[in-house]
Order: C-alpha cells, then sequence, then structure tokens
C-alpha cells in the first residue's frame, strides 16, 4: 500500500496527487496538518532518510522558527519539531509498503511514479 503524506494546499502535493489519480495508482493521502504525525514516524524517517532529506529548510515555516531550535539538531530533537510543525517536512513522503522517498520535483516525476508502482 502507498501512503502520500503532505499538506493539501501544497502545489508540489496537488501535482503529485494528480499524477497518481491520472495514472490509477492507488494511494492513502495523509494530511499532516489534520491528521498530525507521530513522534515514532517522524524518527524513523530522520533515520531512514536523514534529516537533510526529510526538513525543508528554505520554506518559511523552517525560517520562521527560533534559531535555537534550528541548531544542534539530533533524531530526537528534529523529531520533536517535525511533530510540533509538520509543514517544515519537504512534501510530499511516499511510503510504498515500508521503503520511503521524498519529493516530487519537474523532471523526476516519471522516475518516482515507476518507484511507486513497483
Amino acid at each position: 500500500m502507498i501512503t502520500l503524506y503532505g499538506i493539501p494546499n501544497c502545489d508540489t502535493v496537488k501535482r503529485a496527487r494528480q499524477r497518481l489519480d491520472a495514472g490509477n495508482i492507488q494511494y492513502r493521502f495523509h494530511d499532516f496538518r489534520r491528521d498530525g504525525l507521530e513522534p515514532a514516524l517522524a524518527q524513523h524517517w530522520l533515520q531512514q532518510l536523514g534529516a537533510d532529506t526529510v526538513l525543508n529548510r528554505r520554506g518559511t515555516s523552517w525560517r520562521a522558527l527560533p534559531d535555537a531550535d534550528k541548531t544542534d539538531l539530533d533524531t530526537a530533537r528534529a523529531s520533536a519539531l517535525i511533530v510540533a510543525h509538520p509543514s517544515i517536512v519537504k512534501r510530499p513522503v511516499f511510503d510504498r509498503d515500508g521503503a520511503l522517498r521524498v519529493g516530487f520535483a519537474k523532471g523526476e516525476e516519471d522516475a518516482v511514479l515507476a518507484w511507486l508502482k513497483g
């Protein structure tokens, strides 16, 4: 089963959902803001992918955080930040039966869709 994590008003998430729907790829959408994120899931993402892949340090949500929150991040602190501020996660996050992938950049869309199809 594929789970797509994100927020519905994100343009990249919208584009990913449209492409999945057009390709008849079945998935479950998990809205960060409405459904939240469990600390264990955030920690799992960070352990599997690393903070550089998971955290969107270029977004306005990240820039709005106090500098003290953004320094000396270990997995536990980064996980707590993600749970408190899920919009700092790069989007979308795809989970295909436990395998993870982040992002849906233009030019990489077909590769992501092929990966999702397994």
